[in-house]
């Protein structure tokens, strides 16, 4: 008998089989969608007939799967469109167009180029539609990511038989072209991260490459890109070994570059052994390292102490000056019991109302705050709408009588709302009130 040598093909039909088998709960993104099961082949007269019609012929990494694999079913984030379902998803008159985009295109060219689709609001249909097509042209799409995001396949172009994932138009924000340069490739390392248990909630883009694999891209890159880059694709390891650690804690005592990420890496893989950096970032002068240590404490942290950092941070609200770092303040803080309305009272009475907002919603389970009136009443005193409304989402409508004028001027916005009103009315039922008592002149 002739041993017969492994196809890429045989390969992925035997590792949908084992993606099944890894990810029986179908836990992974988009898998209770498509189940790891596969659409009927396409027959070869079905796809020649398609390709006469349409006056393309189909990379053949893509069309193999179509006639040997299935017409569609399991793949990446939601599936695979069936032929049929890609058609009626794209353009007709873009299709049989060259593709313009590139990897790694400069923001400057994509401006450029969707600067119709992103800024011109009188801008005609037929004039949107024809930019559009310039943008997606040569490209076929194959399937979606949810929301806004889908996955077109280069088929006309320099670049034919590429995966691109999309979305709206975005200035700087250029379509993004996966590692893989072909559709069965991208496919069979779907596959493979799930069976390796990566986590692929943005499968595609990331880097590819194991722990190993990586560190070498890194240590050999040609310019900080690409090294940034092998960096990052480390993220979808939900587990490393101690001599990756070792690595990421040589990068971020070496790299100012990628210091940051190291220590997001350090942190979430072994946050005891990233104790050190997070120390560091608190106590640097510059306000980054600030938000920076913020971040990592709270996408990594919750599961342990922090009480020798949180000490700090109450003692650093005085650095603090824009809205998002006072939203991972509030993060951090919230289950510390070291918010109160007098610490963040800075923040409530600002002038700025988006830095009130975030402050209104850090110290929502502060329970004293009818004692702290005083404090509300100068929020109040020259707030907008939406401060006054957020109060209300977040803390209810705080009793005490210094405060009735603000929300007697705001009773006219809220009273025909039943959710707002009773949280007024429970206000006046609290000082003993009469319900009308805003209602009066």
């Amino acid at each position: 008998m002739l041993w017969k040598k492994e196809t890429q093909l045989d390969r992925i039909k035997n590792k949908l089989e084992g993606a099944l088998s890894k990810d029986a709960a179908l836990l992974v993104f988009g898998a209770s969608s498509h189940k790891y099961k596969m659409n009927e082949k396409l027959t070869a007269k079905v796809l020649a007939d398609w390709q006469e019609k349409h006056n393309i012929t189909l990379p053949e990494s893509y069309a193999q799967f179509l006639t040997m694999v299935g017409n569609g079913g399991a793949g990446p984030y939601y599936g695979m469109y069936s032929l049929e379902q890609a058609t009626s998803y794209t353009d007709t008159n873009a299709l049989t167009s060259k593709c313009v985009l590139h990897p790694r295109m400069a923001k400057e060219k994509w401006n450029h180029l969707a600067e119709p689709l992103i800024s011109d609001e009188d801008i005609s249909d037929l004039e949107y539609d024809a930019a559009r097509d310039i943008v997606m042209g040569g490209m076929l799409c194959i399937g979606t990511q949810g929301c806004e995001y889908d996955m077109y396949l280069v088929v006309e172009g320099k670049h034919r038989g590429k995966i691109v994932y999309t979305s709206d138009f975005y200035p700087d924000r250029p379509f993004f072209f996966v590692y893989e340069d072909n559709f069965l490739d991208w496919y069979e390392r779907w596959l493979d991260e799930i069976i390796l248990d990566y986590d692929i909630g943005w499968f595609g883009s990331r880097m590819p490459g194991d722990e190993n694999a990586l560190i070498q891209v890194y240590q050999n890159a040609p310019d900080e890109e690409i090294k940034s880059k092998a960096l990052e694709g480390m993220f979808k390891f939900k587990n490393i070994s101690q001599r990756t650690i070792d690595f990421f804690k040589s990068v971020a005592e070496q790299s100012k570059n990628d210091r940051t990420t190291a220590i997001q890496l350090i942190c979430k893989n072994s946050f005891d052994e990233g104790r050190g950096f997070i120390r560091e970032l608190l106590h640097s002068e510059r306000k980054e390292d600030l938000l920076n240590a913020l971040q990592v404490m709270n996408w990594y942290g919750k599961p342990f102490d922090l009480t020798e950092f949180t000490k700090v941070i109450v003692q650093s609200l005085d650095r603090v000056h824009d809205v998002e770092t006072l939203r991972h303040v509030g993060y951090v803080l919230e289950s510390s019991g070291m918010i109160t309305l007098k610490n963040f009272a800075p923040f409530l009475c600002h002038t700025d109302s988006d830095i009130q907002i975030a402050a209104i919603y850090a110290t929502r389970k502060c329970n004293n705050k009818t004692e702290n009136w005083e404090t509300i009443e100068q929020m109040l005193m020259n707030s907008d709408k939406e401060v006054m409304k957020n109060t209300i989402l977040f803390w209810g409508v705080v009793p005490h009588q210094e405060l009735l004028p603000y929300y007697k001027a705001a009773w006219p916005e809220y009273k025909g709302n039943i959710n707002f009103k009773e949280k007024f009315i429970g206000c006046l039922k609290e000082l003993h009130l009469p319900a009308d008592y805003f209602d009066k002149e």
